[in-house]
């Protein structure tokens, strides 16, 4: 029962996530880890709900002995999970990171392309996120790099990037794919030092038992900064809501998850009370801020 649980929390975070929309046509992109294998079970779960018409996409990069048993693990989960996989060999590739990343983009847009599909999903997940904002502060970088990776974004003509596992453990998502008894790779090259990426891993590693909710809380920061740099309704609520509580009840310190309850329901037009403070309740009817109560 634990499995099955856990099964359905990954597929409704993913169904919540706003990345996936419903009847697309999706490429997933699949090395062959951990990740990406559960990402495409989840997907594969969650095709007939939400009408999806899945294919994997496999890179094989060439650059050791072990991409071909990678290419292997793909096909065997394609296999499992009954769906369709192109694999696309680079020919020539580069040997420095960001050549690689580049030519690994083009390939998989030329293969989603031929494929029709209208996104390319990967399973970016929240230790990813924390890493990828850690980098861009110890950069210098302003609001763009902060926001960290977005769940979803134009990738080319036609073509977005989805990642629907941003605020998903990667713990959660090893368990996931062991529950199901798939295969999965793992990559030599997480374990070199000598990667910046990998450094700062290693770093986090060894402070997630200090501070339990440190991807959370890096994952939520990401999220407000760019919502806020892109100027989307979800921003423009929670300014609402905070400047409403602000003027009449004077709170302006608030728990960011009693915040996005609120705005949440004010998003799909709901009704609801939220506790904001032991002594402050928000109100909320039809998708409106009715009233903000003050109790003694």
């Amino acid at each position: 029962m634990r499995g099955a649980r856990s099964d359905a929390t990954l597929e409704r975070t993913i169904e919540r996530s706003g990345a996936i929309r419903r009847g697309e046509r999706i490429a997933v992109a699949c090395s062959g880890g951990v990740d990406s294998v559960a990402l495409a079970a989840a997907l594969r779960a969650l095709a007939g709900p939400m009408e999806l018409t899945l294919r994997l996409l496999h890179v094989n990069h060439a650059l050791r002995d072990s991409a071909w048993q990678d290419e292997c693990v793909v096909l065997r989960v394609a296999a499992a999970l009954d769906l369709e996989c192109s694999v696309v060999a680079l020919a020539a590739p580069p040997r420095d990171e960001a050549g690689l990343r580049e030519a690994r983009y083009a390939a998989l847009i030329a293969a989603a392309t031929e494929f029709g599909a209208g996104c390319i999903a990967t399973a970016h997940h929240a230790q990813d996120q924390s890493e990828t904002v850690l980098l861009a502060l110890f950069r210098g970088a302003g609001p763009d790099g902060l926001s960290g990776m977005r769940p979803r974004r134009r990738l080319a003509d036609g073509l977005d990037l989805a990642r629907p596992l941003l605020r998903v453990a990667a713990g959660d998502l090893e368990r996931y794919v062991q529950v199901r008894g798939l295969p999965y790779a793992v990559d030599p090259s997480n374990r070199d030092r000598e990667l910046r990426r990998n450094a700062v891993r290693q770093a986090l590693a060894a402070l997630r038992p200090l501070f339990p909710g440190l991807d959370e809380a890096v994952a939520r920061a990401a999220e407000l900064t760019g919502d806020e740099r892109e100027g989307t309704p979800r921003a423009a609520l929670r300014r609402r809501v905070r400047a409403r509580l602000a003027a009449e009840a004077g709170l302006r310190d608030l728990d960011f998850a009693h915040v996005e309850s609120a705005v949440r329901t004010l998003e799909r037009g709901g009704s609801g009370s939220f506790d904001m403070t032991a002594a402050v309740r928000l109100r909320v009817e039809r998708g409106a801020i009715a009233e903000v109560e003050r109790r003694v």
